[in-house]
């Protein structure tokens, strides 16, 4: 598996290494390497295509901005991926907090058991899924990537939001009955066992 560009980077301690002496070879490559990862999670979080572009870039901006405080060069990948969660939590808290949900939340009649929703997802490949995930209201579609896709749990979520650990728990409950609701209006509803 190829991870560098450069023959010059021979692993990634030394890549991040060059990259905390802010050689510039070296930060092209670690953001090659990075690029198409994290710019599908930035697409997680964002309403767009250009404000994920947007969250892409100001995360990579604090990455070169604070690579030099970084202890553990094997550390590196997690680090980055952190960043980058929290600069669209961040993204997220400037310009949407201010939505409100509650259209949404009026409008939902459904109440499935837990072990329906894991039967329903299963019948989806991950590119759909992640499409309908993008149509819910902002808070929803946050709360559901922090939880289900980057597994943080709810008190890491609440910290992260700046809100309860309960209200964490209810809004994933809400949003995942949307979900469910609008995976049911595209005809993938839960299958019943024989």
């Amino acid at each position: 598996m190829k991870f560098f560009l450069s023959k010059k980077f021979s692993n990634l301690a030394s890549l991040v290494k060059a990259c905390q002496k802010q050689d510039p070879s070296a930060q092209t490559a670690f953001y090659e390497r990075y690029k198409g990862r994290l710019t599908g999670v930035c697409q997680r979080y964002a309403r767009t295509r250009m404000e994920a572009e947007d969250i892409f870039q100001e995360a990579f901006i604090k990455i070169f901005n604070n690579i030099q405080d970084l202890k553990d060069p094997d550390s590196v990948d997690s680090w980055v991926k952190v960043t980058v969660v929290r600069t669209a939590i961040n993204y997220y808290h400037r310009t949407t907090k201010q939505q409100d949900l509650n259209g949404s939340i009026d409008k939902m009649d459904i109440q499935l058991e837990s072990d329906d929703y894991g039967k329903i997802i299963d019948q989806l490949n991950v590119k759909d899924l992640l499409a309908i995930i993008n149509e819910l209201p902002d808070k929803y579609r946050t709360i559901i990537n922090l939880h289900l896709i980057d597994g943080y749990t709810h008190a890491e979520i609440g910290e992260l939001l700046s809100i309860p650990d309960a209200t964490s728990r209810s809004q994933f409950m809400r949003g995942r009955n949307l979900l469910l609701k609008k995976l049911e209006l595209k005809g993938i509803v839960h299958h019943e066992n024989f």
